[in-house]
Order: C-alpha cells, then structure tokens, then sequence
C-alpha cells in the first residue's frame, strides 16, 4: 500500500507534460518500488529519504519504444521494480541518495515535465489514500483504448458484427490518447495493443478484446483489416477537458441499413466507479495463467490471494 501511495502521488505531481515522452508506470513505478521496499526493510526516515533519492536517479522510461514497435514497455515495470529495490537495499547499508530528488533544481519533477505541481504530492496525505482509486486493467490492450472498446460493447449490447453490417465507425476520444495512440500502426500483435482501429474492430468481430486476440493470424484476419479500414478516430475538445478526471471516449456505428448505434463510456471497466465483478477478476487471472499454472495451483492462489488476512506466511502464497 506504501508503494502504490507514493508511486501515484508522485505521478500526481510531476503532471500531465511528464506523460508525453516519459512512461510514468516506468519512471513513478520506481519511486513506488523503493518507497515499498523501505517499508518492508524498515528503514529508519534518514534510509527512506536515501532509497527515494537513489530511486528518482535511476528512473527512466521512454515511449519510444512505441514508435520503433520495440518491446521495451515490459522490461519497464521490471526495471522500476528493480531499481526502487536496489536503493533501499542500499540505503539499508548507508548509502545516501538525494534529499531533494523530486522538488530540487535538478530534481525529477524539474528534469521531466513542465506542469509539475509539488504540493498535489502531499495533498491529503495521510488522510485521503489515492491507492484506492487504482484500476484493474480488464481489456488486454493498452489502458487509453479501453474506454473506445466498451463504448463499443455498449453500442452493439455485445452482438457480433461482421465488415458487411457496417459503413463506418466514428470514434471520439481524448487528446492524450489520440496523441499516444493515434499514428499507430498494427504491424505486429505488441503494436496493435496500441491501436485503436484493431481494437475497436476486434471488440465489434468478436465482443471482446483479450490476449488471443492479440495473433499474427488475428492481424490478418480479412474480417479484422475489413472493419479496422472502416474506424475513424478523432480527438474532442469536450472529453479532452474530462481528461484526466475521467477517460471519455463515445462511439457511432452506422449500419449498412443506416441505423446508427450509439456507445459512451467515461470509465472504463475495471476503475472504481465501474469496478469488475469478483468473478470477473478471477477470471482474468485463470486466463492470463493458462499454460503457466496447472489449473489446481491457480485455483489455490486464488483462494490464497481471496483470504489474505488469514494466510499466515506471504513468502508461501505461490507455493503449489
């Protein structure tokens, strides 16, 4: 819980701009990481300052990768684990980090973003715990599609559509997604999580969006590439103000017949204020395991997982 409170209101505070060129899960996650690990190790307040220091030295994170349909995005979430770990193992030892590695002239905040706002880090601290507004991903794409994905679902009540029920698809959405997402090209199953044609036409083929959608036969589909040419996405003044506060996204099918089917949502699924079923959950979980856990080791993880406050030893919870 300390690792997911710093990691947020650091993100929180170094802005908007941070999130144009850096990857905040990979620069923000770092901090969170070390902020985590000092907790667990117990460090003294002197050790933490150090851990946070040699953390935001270490923080990076490009969305390069995006562009290039390089694969750097998982070894993000890796390294922030692994460096924030590093410094407070360090730290533990006395080696000293930064004092003012956020807020200092050649701090984080300064280095990365021109919107930054220190005091939205400590706003409410103590007293209102951001942690709890964190999301679960449901869809197996990027986060800034999602929303496209259930106007979609939403439009169709979740009904199958093929190439030739439709003339057009108009999608809005927000300008942040539109400048992340919007030049993406689905030329490899990594690259079309990214794409906003090849998942809004997977949801209308096939009602859903998950990671065996994500194939070179998926991409090649002529069904998929029929509907992918018919999307249109733009981004919209109006949803672009609800941004970050909301994730807005409204979607219009025109029919064949010249019906048009409507679908919006401000928040996709999986967020607080539309929050997954406990099954829903679980299920992802026995998806996403698949192949890696036999299905009576996941099913105990699970019911682990389900009742942690009764489990008595953490470093056994994957033991199957």
């Amino acid at each position: 819980l300390v690792g997911y409170e710093i990691g947020i209101r650091v993100a929180v505070g170094v802005g908007k701009a941070h999130y144009h060129r850096w990857h905040t899960t990979a620069t923000c996650g770092t901090f969170g990481a070390a902020a985590g690990s000092a907790k667990i190790l117990g460090l003294g307040e002197e050790q933490f300052v150090w851990a946070l220091g040699s953390a935001g030295t270490q923080s990076s994170g490009l969305w390069e990768f995006l562009v290039e349909s390089a694969m750097s995005k998982q070894l993000h979430p890796a390294n922030a684990a692994m460096s924030g770990l590093l410094s407070s193992l360090l730290a533990s030892k006395g080696f000293t980090g930064a004092r003012k590695i956020l807020e200092g002239e050649k701090g984080f905040f300064r280095a990365t973003s021109q919107d930054f706002d220190e005091e939205k880090c400590l706003e409410g601290l103590g007293r209102d715990f951001l942690f709890t507004q964190n999301s679960i991903k449901y869809y197996a794409s990027c986060g800034h599609t999602h929303s496209a994905i259930e106007a979609v679902l939403r439009a169709t009540g979740g009904k199958f559509m093929a190439a030739r029920d439709v003339r057009e698809v108009r999608v809005s959405i927000y300008e942040a997604a539109f400048d992340l997402l919007g030049e993406v090209k689905p030329i490899t199953p990594y690259l079309a999580k990214f794409s906003f044609p090849f998942c809004v036409a997977t949801a209308l083929r096939h009602a859903h969006v998950e990671t065996g959608d994500f194939t070179q036969e998926r991409l090649q589909d002529p069904e998929i590439q029929a509907l992918m040419n018919l999307v249109q996405v733009e981004p919209d003044p109006e949803l672009t103000r609800e941004y970050p506060r909301k994730w807005p996204a409204r979607v219009e099918i025109i029919t064949r017949e010249g019906k048009t089917l409507k679908g919006a949502s401000d928040y996709p699924k999986g967020d607080q204020e539309n929050p997954l079923e406990e099954g829903e959950v679980i299920g992802k979980f026995m998806t996403l395991t698949e192949g890696i856990l036999p299905g009576p080791g996941a099913r105990t993880i699970v019911d682990r997982i389900m009742n942690l406050e009764d489990f008595q030893d953490v470093g056994r919870l994957l033991d199957v």
